[in-house]
């Protein structure tokens, strides 16, 4: 199966676990990019609560995805790191992937869709995920015969439902209930080598 993506700042996990079902998947570059979705922001789970963090961009009002630029003048991979360090240092996987998280995040890109294609390449080797990965070269408002477009099936604006997602232990459980659809990082951290398992699990309803 194909499945047409929005790219995305370390997704959510159901967008991760809607991935893993496609032998294809397809990252749109050529929209007009929308504003305060997860193309550029991941939610996270800290002591106080959910936190978006987002990744500054430099656009105009018609700018597609792939001429979104980054900006670094706010120093904000500092900040996104001392955060996942504060909210997962007691997490039982955090350590072992935080290396590489650092490298992600500090190594300056020229634009969000570059830094996010990095960040796609590096989960689907953690998660053993197999797919051929592409981006668009031109714009379809309507996708071809095949082709499950998920382009903005995955929002911070509209809660995905998550009502039988299986759960699994967060950091803050003795403190909060369960929150489901965090960022995948959220999974990772927690399960580890579990977390391929797990989105295998979780039931489908955006790809069927």
């Amino acid at each position: 199966m194909t499945g047409l993506f929005s790219t995305a700042y370390f997704p959510p996990i159901a967008y991760m676990a809607a991935l893993m079902h496609c032998d294809n998947v397809i990252i749109e570059a050529k929209e007009t990019f929308p504003k305060q979705t997860y193309r550029n922001r991941m939610q996270i789970v800290t002591a106080g609560g959910l936190r978006i963090l987002s990744v500054p961009t430099i656009r105009t009002n018609h700018s597609r995805t792939d001429q979104v630029e980054i900006d670094y003048k706010d120093r904000w991979p500092i900040i996104h790191l001392r955060t996942l360090d504060a909210a997962y240092a007691a997490s039982p996987y955090y350590m072992y992937f935080r290396d590489d998280i650092a490298t992600l995040l500090h190594t300056q890109h020229d634009n969000l869709l570059s830094l996010n294609q990095s960040i796609l390449r590096w989960l689907l080797s953690k998660l053993k995920i197999n797919c051929n990965v592409s981006v668009t070269t031109q714009w379809q408002a309507n996708t071809n015969e095949g082709t499950v477009d998920l382009r903005n099936i995955f929002s911070p604006k509209v809660p995905y439902p998550t009502d039988n997602y299986p759960q699994y232990y967060q950091v803050f459980a003795d403190r909060m209930p369960f929150l489901p659809n965090l960022t995948i990082l959220d999974l990772l951290f927690n399960l580890g080598p579990e977390a391929h398992e797990h989105l295998h699990n979780i039931p489908q309803t955006a790809i069927k």
